[in-house]
Parts: C-alpha cells; sequence; structure tokens
C-alpha cells in the first residue's frame, strides 16, 4: 500500500513538473482579462455578440464620458441574462483589485439611492443600477492588441491588452453620488462613502500644509466645476502647477504617495505596482499637487496631483440629490503620455 502512494505521489509531481507547475501559476491581469473576455462573449447571443463588440481601430474605442447618456456603445447588463450578468461581472472583477471592484459595484448601487431619491421627480436622466455597457474592441489574443470598455453612468474603465500584458488602463473614472448614505440600502450601509479616502487624504494632506506651502499649493480660491478634458480621448498636458513633491516635509510626502497609492491599487497588483513603480523611475520630485477652493467639507473643493506618467484629478462641487452641498464627487486617472494606448504626439 505504502509503495503504490509513494507511486502515485511520483505520477503526480511529474505531471506537475511537465506542465511548468501550471496548476499553480498565478495568471497576470493581461491573460485573467483574456480569459474573462472569452468567457463572456461565448454566454452571448449572435446579436447580442455583435453589439458587445467593435474593431480596435473604431472610433466609439476614445469615445467615453461619465455623464448620464440616452446611448452607448455596448450592451448593457440590463439586457443580458443570468449566466451572462454573471461572467460580465467576472470580467470587471478581472480587471480591477478587490478595492477597485467593491468601489465600482458600490457605484453601480449608487445608481438606485439616486432612483429612491428622485422618485418624485419628472423628467430627467435615467437612474438604473444596470444601466452599465461592455464593449470588446478586436479579438481577444494572447498575441494581438486589443481592448476593453466598461462604462455607464460615474464610471468609465478602459483597457488595452497585447500580448497577455495590460499596456493601458486609462481613462479610469469613478463618481459618487451622494458621498455619504443616509440610509443603508440596496447593500449599502448608513454612512458609508464610497470613495471616502479620495477625499479625506486630500483634506488631511492640504490641512498639514504650512502657511508658505499652501500659498503655492493653493492655485485658486474657487474650485472649477468639473475636471479638465472630460470625455475627450487625451488628458491635459503635464504641468507644474501647485507645490512639488520636493519641497515638502518628510510625513507629508507619505501622505501624498498613500493618495496617489489609493488611485493606483483599483487596479490589479501587477498593473498598480507597474504605475507606481514608472513613477519612482521618473522621479517622485517631478510629482506636483494643486488645490482649488475650500479646505474642509461640505464646500466646493478641487484638487490635482500629476507627474509625468499621470494625471489624478478630484473634484467635488455639485450638491447631491438630497440637495447637501458639495457631495458628488468626480475623481480621475489618466495617463499623460497618452491614454487608450495612443500617444499624445500622434494625436
Amino acid at each position: 500500500m505504502k509503495i503504490r502512494h509513494i507511486a502515485l505521489a511520483l505520477t503526480l509531481l511529474t505531471i506537475l513538473s511537465a506542465s511548468g507547475w501550471a496548476f499553480f501559476k498565478q495568471l497576470s491581469t493581461g491573460e485573467s482579462v483574456r480569459t474573462s473576455a472569452d468567457k463572456y462573449l461565448a454566454t452571448l447571443s449572435d446579436e447580442q455578440r455583435e453589439q458587445s463588440t467593435m474593431e480596435y481601430e473604431a472610433k466609439e474605442r476614445v469615445d467615453w464620458h461619465f455623464i448620464p447618456k440616452d446611448h452607448r456603445k455596448g450592451l448593457q447588463i440590463k439586457e443580458m441574462k443570468k449566466p451572462q450578468r454573471k461572467a460580465a461581472l467576472a470580467l470587471l472583477r478581472s480587471c480591477l483589485s478587490k478595492v477597485g471592484y467593491d468601489k465600482a459595484t458600490k457605484v453601480m448601487a449608487l445608481e438606485s439611492v439616486l432612483a429612491e431619491l428622485e422618485k418624485d421627480r419628472t423628467g430627467g436622466p435615467i437612474r438604473d443600477s444596470e444601466r452599465y455597457y461592455y464593449t470588446v474592441f478586436g479579438s481577444p489574443s494572447e498575441s494581438e492588441k486589443w481592448g476593453l470598455s466598461i462604462e455607464g453612468h460615474h464610471l468609465s474603465f478602459n483597457f488595452v491588452v497585447e500580448k497577455d500584458k495590460v499596456i493601458s488602463s486609462t481613462p479610469m473614472f469613478y463618481a459618487a453620488n451622494p458621498t455619504v448614505v443616509a440610509e443603508a440600502q440596496f447593500g449599502l450601509e448608513k454612512g458609508e462613502r464610497v470613495l471616502a479616502k479620495e477625499e479625506s487624504l486630500a483634506f488631511e494632506f492640504v490641512q498639514s500644509l504650512d502657511e508658505k506651502q499652501r500659498k503655492t499649493a493653493i492655485i485658486a480660491e474657487e474650485a472649477p466645476r468639473e475636471i479638465r478634458a472630460a470625455g475627450e480621448p487625451q488628458p491635459p498636458a503635464y504641468s507644474q502647477d501647485g507645490i512639488a513633491f520636493k519641497n515638502l516635509e518628510k510625513e507629508q510626502k507619505a501622505l501624498l504617495r498613500q493618495l496617489i497609492a489609493v488611485y493606483a491599487r483599483n487596479n490589479t497588483v501587477d498593473v498598480s505596482e507597474a504605475r507606481l513603480t514608472e513613477i519612482k523611475e521618473v522621479g517622485y520630485n517631478k510629482v506636483y499637487f494643486a488645490w482649488a477652493g475650500a479646505d474642509k467639507p461640505g464646500i466646493g473643493h478641487y484638487y490635482r496631483v500629476q507627474g509625468p506618467t499621470f494625471l489624478i484629478e478630484f473634484v467635488n462641487t455639485q450638491p447631491d440629490a438630497a440637495g447637501n452641498p458639495a457631495s458628488h464627487i468626480h475623481c480621475v486617472w489618466r495617463d499623460v503620455r497618452g491614454d487608450f494606448a495612443i500617444p499624445v504626439a500622434t494625436q
């Protein structure tokens, strides 16, 4: 009996060795997204697949926005059957970290909160937590370049994969209205803040600045109403607005790094680490932080963090659906070198 067990163990070891221990191999994000995209597409009917796919070079690939729209590219969750919805959510999960995925699904749930808050309103945009659209550009491939868009009100995710590596994951946009959930509903807890760290860490940072630093960091007394270049294919150019990283104290530098990481880590581990490594290689001393508006909650405020490889923008100036002032967050991460894997110079 003992000999037979040893023989079985050796057989299993041989199989695992021959396959390069593939069973235990951790897939890269690119591999995982490709596999999930294939599974998603396989669940669709011919008509649905036609709606959910486009050529890689289609102009719609760079047509992104987070505002309520009557029509968008792609196939919406509402038009999917249960197995298709399951595959669609698995595809979304493959693109993001756990924290990024949790935020995304909660932003979707906030649409139901908005619908409840606005139930007595006539006209206006549709509020629907299933009104999110999936589009695959090109064909998921181990060697060819292909893209993916998952988008709806207050969410826009855009990916390009080449040779099973995510080569672009911008623009990546999240929003929250309201910023604080008033009562437990639709899977959200009372008092929950979907984008809490994006706001609270920035307040902590700007409040840590001394008078001299504030004069450099604060670029305007009033916050702009919206992030720049919203819906445009490419981001604003890198500029040295605000206070330079090199002019911060040690604790302030740590806070700013932490804030940047909050945005980067909406992505999976390999993608987020690549983003942060790029910033480090170029040099954190080339990173700038700029603030506009009030330095306390409830009054319009805005900030941006930018370096040669990235741009973060955050704005909270609009009231929420219940009328609370400055309770409607928009925030985005963009690639200063070019979103959608399209270098800015070629635009």
